[in-house]
This record gives C-alpha cells, sequence and structure tokens, in this order.
C-alpha cells in the first residue's frame, strides 16, 4: 500500500500548522533543521519579495559555518519550535538545487516588523 501524497499547495499546509506572530529580528540566527534534526543552515536574512511573498534567507553549502553560497528558503516550507526552525516540505537532498539568491531579489523585512510563521510540535 503506497502512502498517499499531499497536494496541498505550501501556503495551504502552513494555513494548518497554525502560523503565529513573531518578531523577525528573533529570527535571525536561528537555525534551520531537516528531519533528522541536522542542521541545513542557520537564517541570516528575512525577506520581502516583489510579489509580497516572505523568504529566509541561509547560507547553502558550507562547511563548518564557513563560505557557501546564499538561498532563499519560502517561509510557508518551515516551522519554528522552540529555538530552531523545522524544514518540512524541502527535503535535505533538495537544498543544493535551491536557486542562489541576490540581494537584488527582495527587501529586507526590518527588526521589530511582525510576520506569522507556522509552529511545530514533535
Amino acid at each position: 500500500m503506497q502512502p498517499e501524497t499531499d497536494s496541498s499547495t505550501p501556503e495551504e499546509r502552513m494555513k494548518r500548522r497554525f502560523p503565529q506572530k513573531v518578531r523577525v529580528g528573533d529570527l535571525r540566527g536561528l537555525p534551520l533543521l531537516d528531519e533528522d534534526d541536522r542542521t541545513l543552515g542557520h537564517v541570516t536574512e528575512v525577506v520581502r519579495m516583489p510579489n509580497g511573498r516572505i523568504v529566509l534567507v541561509s547560507r547553502c553549502d558550507d562547511w563548518f559555518g564557513h563560505g557557501g553560497r546564499l538561498v532563499g528558503i519560502p517561509i510557508e516550507t518551515v516551522a519554528i519550535l522552540a529555538r530552531h526552525l523545522n524544514v518540512l516540505d524541502i527535503p535535505r537532498k533538495d537544498f543544493p538545487s535551491l536557486p542562489s539568491w541576490k540581494e537584488a531579489d527582495g527587501a529586507v523585512i526590518a527588526d521589530d516588523d511582525i510576520i506569522r510563521i507556522a509552529i511545530s510540535r514533535r
């Protein structure tokens, strides 16, 4: 028997995860963890795209926190749990194929701004 696949969009899945208000500055520096609690990177910026979507910028392909390239992770694909973010909808193997982030892609959101992020539990 094959498991059912979830055909809903990332936005629909985020709504089911009870999004809560969070201060943007509290997200900077948080680790992004995969399903095995391995660190994929840390949030360096929180950015609003021209289409209004929010993206978390993180380094990918780095070696012990040095180097690597910046990538954008849609906020709909993560959920906060304590002092880290669970990446729920992007498997670890897909991180290297994420497009590189360029500063011109969006506008950095101020630390005191409030946005919504899904919550998670284990």
